[in-house]
């Protein structure tokens, strides 16, 4: 989910930015920068490598179940906080600040992420410490490339990265665990997560066309922000309709268990994609060894993966509907 949480920010704010008439090139740099800070609430996935290191290696299932089993431990707690959000997005910004008085603003805002290290610390133990640690390494890590990279002010920087963490934890309200948003206070905002469709394949297959839609979504602002790129498919993308047929072959998946699908359908856009990436241009000589790819071409190219992982979460979709309502008719006859 950090891609889709990164690129909902990314779209969200560079389309505000276009329509209070802020020019092309700094509307992307805000999505981008926004888009940036909402990834790093995931920095407390950073647990879930005790699990692999813990795992049994009887096969590829083995070690995912037990990176998900142990990420689980903290994940969407002390970083998915409502409460959080507004205090690490000044000491993010802080580390933004330019002129004079940069060594100040940057010894306050390790202060303040500091102290929030400190809160985990004292609730969680070593694990608060971990977790709160990399959210604040990771954060601090994008604020240094605002300010090494682009002419934002510490302002600017605040209230993009105040979006960009109190915009994360919602779209996870869909998946797994609702976050612990009021965190560190013991109220409950959400004691669960929202359901899509009572049936949980359904519900997963909804999460994953939500998913889906925030690509459309970030892709259109590029499309509308580029004069480079044009939406161009190629007729490989059909191929996602036969992955439909799958529905017949693999266990129902559900937010317990749903890498083999993912996994499956993610690759039928890598396998419709591929041809084009390795058919992008040679703009230098071979006996030289200098590749340049073509932008475009590699666009086109994951335009055709995404317009295929999309034909073939419809046509599950459509067939494992089919195929369950014909089995409620035949139990109910």
């Amino acid at each position: 989910m950090m891609v889709g949480h990164a690129l909902l920010a990314f779209a969200l704010v560079a389309l505000l930015g276009r329509a209070v008439g802020v020019d092309r090139e700094r509307a992307l740099l805000a999505g981008t920068v926004a888009g940036a800070f909402a990834a790093v609430p995931d920095a407390d996935m950073v647990y879930a490598i005790v699990g692999v290191a813990h795992a049994d290696f009887t096969g590829v299932f083995a070690v995912t179940n037990a990176f998900w089993s142990a990420s689980t431990v903290v994940h969407r707690a002390m970083t998915h906080s409502l409460v959080v959000a507004p205090f690490a997005a000044v000491g993010f910004a802080l580390w933004t600040v330019r002129g004079r008085w940069v060594q100040h603003a940057r010894l306050a805002g390790t202060f303040l992420l500091g102290t929030l290290i400190l809160v985990a610390t004292v609730k969680h133990g070593l694990l608060g410490f971990v977790v709160m640690g990399a959210f604040a390494l990771m954060g601090v890590g994008v604020a240094l490339a605002v300010w090494w990279r682009t002419a934002l002010r510490a302002r600017e920087t605040f209230a993009l990265a105040l979006f960009g963490l109190a915009s994360h934890p919602w779209g996870d309200l869909f998946t797994g665990e609702p976050p612990a948003m009021l965190w560190p206070l013991d109220t409950v905002l959400f004691a669960d997560i929202v359901t899509l469709a009572p049936d949980p394949t359904l519900h997963l297959l909804g999460a994953f066309a939500l998913e889906l839609l925030t690509v459309w979504l970030a892709v259109w602002v590029v499309l509308d922000a580029s004069d480079e790129f044009r939406p161009t498919f190629d007729v490989r993308a059909l191929a996602g309709v036969a992955y439909g047929g799958v529905a017949f072959l693999i266990p129902p998946p559900t937010l317990d268990v749903s890498y083999h699908f993912v996994f499956s359908i993610l690759a039928v856009g890598t396998v419709a994609a591929a041809p084009d990436v390795f058919r992008a241009r040679l703009l230098r000589s071979l006996r030289r060894l200098q590749r340049e790819w073509d932008a475009a071409r590699l666009f086109s190219a994951f335009l055709t993966g995404l317009a295929a992982v999309t034909l073939a979460l419809a046509a599950y979709a459509v067939l494992y509907s089919l195929a369950t309502l014909g089995s409620l008719g035949v139990y109910i006859g």
